[in-house]
């Protein structure tokens, strides 16, 4: 069958979607719903350095090597990338979860202080590395696409690091450990 006539059926079965508003909290609500790999984007030196935990890393492409991230554009994040031209992407597993808590603002850390607990490197770029990382990947800002909210940061891919162990995923406001 066909997707067209699949989602014919699924609406047609599935009426009280419909009847959903598409504004942000419904939007909210359905992204809840979608598990997303758990990554601390790093970026800065010493005193300046920041990050924000989020679900927003992914490959562009392999060949050649390119990242994205979504980041807010009023958060303290993106600031210092579009300062520095460098970002890490730390993708972070079940023992990363309070690192985790820190760079997505709970407890209060901003800045700096958010790098507490753990323990870093420093990559070819510039940016802040987590030494235990389940992978870690190291980027320089090739673009950078401001739309609405957030900014859609494009990396070309410098370095990378693999660790052990398994991603943490996010979904439904909790952490879930993959085994």
């Amino acid at each position: 069958m066909n997707a067209h006539v699949e989602n014919i059926l699924f609406n047609a079965e599935n009426t009280a979607l419909l009847n959903q508003p598409a504004d942000a909290d419904s939007l909210k609500a359905a992204l809840r719903t979608l598990g997303g790999g758990v990554s601390i984007i790093t970026a800065g030196e010493g005193e300046t350095r920041t990050g924000a935990t989020v679900t927003s890393a992914t490959a562009l492409s392999v060949e050649p090597a390119r990242m994205l991230v979504s980041l807010n554009r009023s958060s303290s994040t993106w600031p210092v990338v579009e300062r520095y031209g460098h970002f890490g992407i730390n993708i972070v597993g079940a023992a990363h979860e309070e690192i985790a808590n820190q760079f997505a603002g709970r407890g209060g850390l901003r800045g700096p202080a958010r790098y507490r607990g753990a323990e870093w490197t420093t990559a070819v770029s510039g940016a802040p590395l987590l030494v235990d990382a389940v992978a870690a990947i190291d980027c320089v800002v090739e673009e950078a696409i401001e739309r609405h909210s957030h900014v859609i940061v494009i990396g070309t891919v410098l370095a990378i690091r693999l660790g052990t162990g398994h991603s943490l995923l996010y979904q439904d406001g909790r952490y879930h450990a993959v085994a």
